[in-house]
This record gives C-alpha cells, structure tokens and sequence, in this order.
C-alpha cells in the first residue's frame, strides 16, 4: 500500500466520533466524514510496526501474556474450588504432582469432587506448560535483538519486560517527548480543567494495561532489590514525603526515561546518567 499513496493513515477509532456516532452512516457518507477530518487535521494515527517481522514477534508477546492471564484464571478456580470445601492454598501449593495429591488428601472422600478437582488440574497444567514454553521462545528470540539486551541491563528489567516495552513501543522516534513516552505507558499525567474553575491532575486512564503492569512492576523490582540509582530515587523521595505509591511511579518515569534515552543514543545503560532525563523537582512528576 505505501509505494501506491502519499501517506496512509490507520486512525484512532476512539478520537473519529464524528463518524462513529452521527446518525446518517454508509459507506459515501463515512467516507466524506473521514475527508472532512483529514482536511481538518483531527485524525489522529495509529503506529504500527514497518517489519513484518517486529509485528509477529509483538504478536507473540501479546499470547505470552495473554497465557499468563490463562494460568492464573486456571489456578484462581483451583483455589476458589478448594476452598469450598475448607482447603485454603496458593498456587505453588498444587504447581506438580506432589502437591496435587496432598490438596487430594485434604478435600472430602466424595468421588465427584476429587474428578473435578483433578479436571481443574489438568487444565491448570496444559496452561502452565503453554506459559514455559511461549516464555522459552518468546526469550530466545529476545536475546537476538541488540536493543533488548541492553534494556536488561537495567535493574528491575527483566527479558519479559524488556521483550514487552520493546514491541510496544516499537521505536524511540515515535514519541516528542518523555511526557508523551509516560503518557503512552500509563504513568503519565493528565490535566482536566473547565473555565476558571479548579483544576485537576490525573494519572492517564486510557492505557494499555499490559505495558503499564510491565515498567510499574520493573519499578517494584528495582526498589526492592536494592543498592541501585533507582532504589536511592526511591528512597530519596519517600524521605521528601511522597507516599511510596507516586514515589514507585516517579521510579517507573525515571526507568522509562532512562530506557528511552539509551534507544535514541544507541547506548548502553550507565548508572550515573539515571535521573538526568527527570525534571528537577520530582515532586511535580507525583500523581
């Protein structure tokens, strides 16, 4: 399609109301809406990967998760199951055999619960096994890009991470500042504010849920682990009185900023450069 037109745009369907709500719709009259807001300026683009490639690997990332999410609504069911009948486990308690059948000798001597403990069980395992292996692949080829690499150098950045906010975010280029870069993650601010009235500041609602769990829970990572720039952030803000939630998502800017700097530069991650992208007082980055 590209060699064929000038530009080729995939629009934004939540910011086109114009052609999603108005009553009168075929396909002439979307079609005169939708030249009515390009002359206009107001559509808004969606960015999609240029390599087939990248848009296949970040496919498979998405079923990484979306396996994850699988497991754990297996194991939830497991759990709520058991407790109905007094067993009260976590997950590890029934992650192999061993402790499947101790859950079994704890449940009640009925035949029909033990078969469908043991059906949740199987479903458990079949979900479990697809979560190795999809994480197995999903890592091998992880390593193969440079960039990625270079982002588990980063405390708190794991492959799966690193693997994650790379496919999301595709390419540094696409973001004017780190304000927008925050604002896509979910750990940004927005202002809302009508006439003369009081103001207010929100963290962004409308996010992608996946990459905003994947740079707060990096975030959680680096604070608990310790002995590194992002810790003394931390802590340095927890001492100014920001309560430790806005101070773990100060950290999660400081991390995002810092992954973003190092792919614009081609760099390397270095401990003293942490901090620098952050705006001097942080307090204004608390929300």
């Amino acid at each position: 399609m590209a060699p064929l037109v000038d530009e080729f745009i995939i629009c934004e369907p939540r910011r086109n109301h114009l052609i999603a709500k108005e009553g009168e719709k075929d396909d002439p009259i979307d079609a005169e809406k939708l030249a009515h807001l390009l002359r206009g300026g107001y559509l808004k683009p969606v960015h999609h990967p240029e390599s087939f490639e990248r848009m296949v690997f970040k496919q498979h990332v998405n079923l990484y998760h979306d396996h994850v999410r699988h497991r754990v609504a297996q194991a939830n069911r497991i759990m709520g199951y058991v407790r109905r009948h007094g067993v009260f486990v976590n997950e590890q308690a029934f992650g192999d055999e061993a402790g499947r059948d101790d859950v079994l000798a704890h449940l009640p001597n009925l035949r029909l619960i033990r078969f469908n403990f043991l059906l949740l069980w199987e479903g458990y395992v079949s979900a479990a096994q697809q979560v190795d292996r999809s994480r197995h692949r999903l890592i091998r080829i992880a390593r193969q890009e440079q960039q990625i690499r270079r982002f588990t150098a980063l405390p708190g950045i794991s492959w799966i991470r690193a693997a994650t906010i790379f496919v999301y975010l595709d390419t540094p280029w696409r973001f004017k500042s780190k304000a927008a870069l925050w604002k896509y993650m979910g750990i940004g601010l927005e202002r809302y504010r009508s006439g003369s009235g009081p103001g207010s500041l929100h963290v962004v609602r409308r996010t992608n849920r996946t990459l905003k769990t994947m740079i707060l829970g990096a975030a959680k990572s680096a604070v608990a682990s310790g002995s590194n720039p992002f810790a003394d952030q931390y802590g340095r803000w927890v001492d100014q009185g920001i309560s430790p939630r806005n101070a773990r998502r100060n950290v999660a800017r400081s991390q995002a900023a810092t992954l973003w700097g190092m792919w614009k530069t081609g760099s390397e991650y270095r401990a003293e450069w942490v901090g620098l992208a952050l705006a001097s007082n942080p307090s204004r980055l608390s929300g």
